[in-house]
């Protein structure tokens, strides 16, 4: 039996040396401010890229992995005899997901495959995880591609937006709106829903972003004690570490899978975000 190799991007949002200790092979997204271009936890550091966030007049933009980085690391693997499972960032927010199917199809073999996580950041980061902890168990390509369809499907995504300001730059509410949000300590709650994010609530202050939280995961989740619970940041770890001592008070969680969010989720959603991942009923 072949030895299957696991592939993600850097939307997952999972820091380069767990990535390593889970034998992944991660292939970055770019951001860009004017002329720079980066890839995502690679050549800029999280830390570097909201303090350049901070210092930039204008939004950095993001760029999906073309099909000719997929192709020269997929070849690599395949010639060395592996399998390879690539879980990719959702195809609804980005085209890296065709990209990686565009080299597959290249490359025409049957040892390969990509599905869509048709999520994101630490979402995406958790089935990457239990993908490779399968991978290193030594299960098929087949029964590892269940499970992440699995999880995939049942995947929950809770996120508040710290930062009005990004949300008004990125166009996405008007000058206005942020201005009154911010008045008066409003923070929006987005979550997914088959991979495209959409408005899910609006609260007041962290008290309020906390309760709403808990009171979903209370809603939808399922046997939480006995999950591994995902939580990402951006440059707000404070608060990210308070809201994850709540949630462990009221469903004894035993584990975690906390990291910041990198460039290329950070260009959109700016700093002061905090989400959480589950798996629903």
């Amino acid at each position: 039996m072949k030895k299957v190799k696991i592939f993600a991007d850097s939307a997952c949002d999972l820091d380069l040396d767990y990535l390593k200790e889970l034998d992944v092979e991660m292939i970055p997204l770019t951001a860009s401010f004017e002329d720079e271009v980066f890839e995502d936890r690679v050549t800029i550091t999280t830390k570097e890229f909201y303090q350049r966030l901070r210092e930039s007049k204008i939004l950095p933009k993001t760029s999906q992995i073309p099909p000719s980085k997929f192709l020269e690391r997929f070849k690599k693997y395949i010639e060395e005899g592996y399998q390879i499972l690539y879980v990719a960032f959702s195809s609804r927010l980005s085209g890296t997901y065709q990209s990686g199917c565009i080299a597959k199809d290249m490359l025409e073999t049957d040892d390969i495959i990509v599905i869509d996580s048709k999520a994101a950041s630490v979402g995406l980061g958790l089935i990457v995880r239990e993908a490779a902890l399968m991978a290193k168990e030594g299960k098929t390509i087949e029964e590892i591609a269940n499970r992440v369809i699995y999880m995939r499907d049942r995947m929950e995504h809770i996120f508040a937006v710290g930062n009005l300001e990004m949300l008004k730059r990125g166009g996405r509410i008007s000058t206005a709106q942020a201005a009154i949000g911010t008045l008066l300590n409003v923070k929006p709650i987005l979550q997914f829903d088959d991979g495209y994010i959409i408005p899910y609530d609006k609260v007041r202050g962290e008290k309020g972003i906390i309760k709403k939280i808990i009171d979903t995961m209370k809603e939808r989740g399922y046997e939480l004690e006995n999950q591994v619970i995902g939580m990402n940041y951006s440059n707000n770890l404070d608060f990210c570490l308070k809201l994850r001592d709540e949630i462990q008070k009221e469903f004894n969680i035993k584990e975690f899978v906390i990291s910041e969010i990198g460039a290329a989720i950070g260009s959109h959603v700016g700093e002061g975000t905090t989400s959480v991942f589950f798996m629903r009923k």
